[in-house]
């Protein structure tokens, strides 16, 4: 059955891949100038995911925070310099983006293997796509051909990465602005069904709101105090916070939802609701449309042909 499974979101993805108007990405783009790619981000994000499980969720916030300003480009990894301004001091990622290092390390091997050749966005795509199967979620064939940025917007990442503390017709409208629905931003919140965030972004959840079960919110107090503790850290999901399953949507229903605007999807009535029961219960259904989701996302505006530049180092444009 897991192979059917397997087959089955392989066969749907390839169909997407068809009717898709962004044909510049392909996933066969590196097969005759780096044959080796795939085998080499493999490897490195399971040396990554051996030293810590939580560096696949960290890896994958990268690509969404990369994805949602200014498209898939591979311009979250690039430092500040003195004639430079990127995206890593931005309010959503400053001090709590991470997994800058794993990139590197991929960089450097494939530097090695095909030089001046793949870009740090698609090797960022492909890292995440690991990052995920090996923590035990599905996999997906990466559409690749991305182009790095030479430039970033602190400002565009201060607006347009949605925040913990958002409602859902914020949500809604954030996912709208970048061409993804509202079952697009119900299946693809179930990232966090991995990795972990600062109690200065559940705060006020579990001392303030009302839709949270009293004994869940108890349990998070205990680490999270009123004042101080701000990057103390609590899992995004009670239960199996390093391994990708479907228990976030059971933690969303029985009022575990640990921010703000992951139980905005199951206030209330509509689709959000029923769609949150329904992974709940369908953990191959949330599989199945995360990866199609997840090469939705991957598709963001990117800079392909001759926009953009192949970085040397991920981190400084060339």
């Amino acid at each position: 059955m897991a192979t059917l499974n397997k087959l089955f979101v392989t066969l749907s993805i390839l169909s997407l891949f068809a009717c898709s108007t962004n044909a510049q990405l392909f996933p066969n783009f590196y097969g005759r100038t780096c044959p080796s790619l795939q085998t080499i981000v493999r490897r490195e994000m399971t040396k990554a995911i051996n030293n810590e499980a939580r560096i696949g969720a960290s890896i994958l916030r990268l690509f969404f925070h990369d994805c949602f300003v200014n498209g898939c480009d591979g311009s979250i990894l690039l430092d500040d310099t003195s004639t430079f301004t990127g995206e890593k001091n931005a309010g959503p990622n400053k001090n709590s983006a991470r997994g800058f290092e794993v990139i590197d390390a991929i960089k450097t091997s494939v530097e090695a293997a095909c030089s001046a050749t793949v870009s740090c966005a698609d090797i960022l795509a492909l890292a995440t796509r690991d990052g995920i199967a090996l923590l035990g979620g599905p996999s997906w064939i990466v559409p690749l051909g991305r182009r790095d940025a030479r430039t970033a917007s602190q400002s565009a990442a201060n607006t347009q990465i949605p925040s913990p503390a958002s409602d859902l017709s914020t949500l809604t409208k954030m996912f709208q602005n970048k061409g993804l629905t509202l079952r697009d931003l119900t299946v693809l919140s179930g990232a966090h069904t991995i990795g972990q965030a600062e109690c200065q972004f559940f705060r006020n959840r579990i001392y303030n709101e009302t839709n949270i079960d009293t004994n869940f919110a108890t349990l998070r107090k205990a680490n999270c105090p009123l004042s101080g503790g701000d990057t103390n850290l609590a899992p995004l999901d009670s239960v199996s916070p390093v391994t990708f399953d479907n228990n976030y949507y059971r933690d969303l229903v029985a009022n575990k939802g640990l921010l703000n605007s992951d139980q905005a999807l199951f206030n209330g009535v509509g689709s959000p609701v029923s769609l949150v029961r329904a992974y709940s219960i369908n953990g191959f259904a949330f599989r199945r449309d995360f990866a199609f989701a997840m090469v939705k996302m991957s598709r963001i505006s990117p800079l392909t042909g001759t926009n953009g530049e192949i970085r040397k180092n991920c981190r400084l444009v060339n």
